[in-house]
């Protein structure tokens, strides 16, 4: 069966509290206004101001010589993949990382790239695991050409990779002459929760891209940076994808606020998940993940109820979350409060009272 989108269900109340993701930010209206007056040309022929200061903005951030903005970060992770690796290459990483769980196949389809999953806790192998998975190059294995990291782990948790493994793993790939890709869709949750800058926390890494349809609360857009070279070569696959845009400055406008006005503000939405995460761990049976970043993972079986029935029944209350690899994962952003917060946990005990 093809798969289409679920539609919002007209029976079900207004959500009034979004805790399904960061992705389902509104831009603000400052950042509307922003997008209002952009100055805007053919992104596609290198034409757009807005679009060239974005690229140039965010290849300073990561330290980078050049940059490409793409509609969306699994784009980011396809072209950049495409430039790094030839058909049969392998690509290692953590065995729940987005670019093997959740776009589709993708990379194998167009690349002919087969992807390693490495076992780790919380969505990060470590240096060892990484160098235990090497092999010599013979013909009869696949060449093992790319090394990625998800910064942070969605589905580990929210969690950080610590700056002393990442150095490690790049001086392995270095040793073994493979490439260095992170997938920096919420780096910079990362960089304000340890105080490490984006520009350290990239060093040695090949490729690195950033997000800012998610916490940045921009409504399209990621950047992926790299060398000049690397970027020409990610360019051609862009064109083929699909990727190149024409007046793009409008949307390059509201990345540009959001660089400007939405990174420091990350820490309210890791202050909000660590408040979510202490009052679900006070509700007896619910066990839950400590959050790193701006993810909230919990598993409320031990109270009583599936995390399924508990989706269903805070939906019937207007807050929106879902189950994701067996847990439910609650994400905070900047259209969440604290006051929605408390809330939230409210019904939580409700809830559980009510079973």
């Amino acid at each position: 069966m093809p798969f289409t989108p679920a539609r919002p269900d007209p029976s079900q109340p207004t959500v009034r509290i979004n805790l399904l993701s960061d992705t389902q930010t509104r831009p603000t209206a400052a950042m509307r206004a922003a997008m209002a007056s952009a100055e805007v040309g053919d992104e596609q022929v290198g034409d757009d101001p807005t679009v060239n200061s974005l690229c140039d903005r965010v290849a300073d951030l990561l330290g980078k010589e050049a940059a490409v903005f793409m509609p969306s970060g699994t784009m980011c992770n396809v072209a950049g993949l495409l430039v790094h690796c030839r058909p049969g290459d392998e690509i290692l990483a953590h065995r729940t990382a987005h670019i093997l769980s959740r776009e589709g196949g993708t990379h194998a389809a167009l690349g002919g790239f087969q992807i390693t999953g490495l076992d780790g806790a919380d969505g990060k192998f470590t240096p060892d695991t990484l160098r235990s998975a090497l092999h010599p190059r013979t013909r009869y294995e696949a060449a093992q050409t790319v090394v990625s990291v998800e910064q942070t782990a969605n589905i580990g948790g929210g969690t950080i990779w610590s700056k002393t493994d990442l150095d490690a793993i790049v001086t392995i790939a270095r040793d073994r002459s493979l490439a260095t890709h992170m997938d920096g869709a919420r780096l910079l949750n990362a960089c304000v929760a340890t105080g490490i800058g984006a520009r350290k926390m990239s060093d040695g890494w090949d490729s690195v891209w950033i997000d800012f349809s998610k916490g940045l609360g921009a409504p399209v857009g990621a950047v992926l940076a790299g060398t000049r070279d690397y970027i020409d070569a990610v360019w051609r696959w862009k064109q083929g994808l699909g990727g190149s845009m024409r007046q793009a400055g409008i949307v390059a406008a509201a990345c540009i606020h959001a660089l400007d006005h939405h990174v420091e503000r990350l820490a309210d939405d890791h202050a909000n998940a660590r408040m979510l995460a202490s009052g679900l761990a006070q509700i007896n049976g619910v066990v839950v993940q400590q959050p790193e970043t701006n993810l909230v993972f919990f598993d409320p079986a031990g109270a009583g109820i599936s995390g399924a029935d508990m989706v269903k029944a805070l939906r019937a209350k207007g807050v929106l979350l879902a189950t994701m690899d067996g847990r439910i994962r609650a994400c905070t952003h900047l259209d969440v409060t604290a006051e929605m917060i408390e809330e939230t946990l409210g019904l939580v005990r409700d809830i559980v009272r009510s079973v």
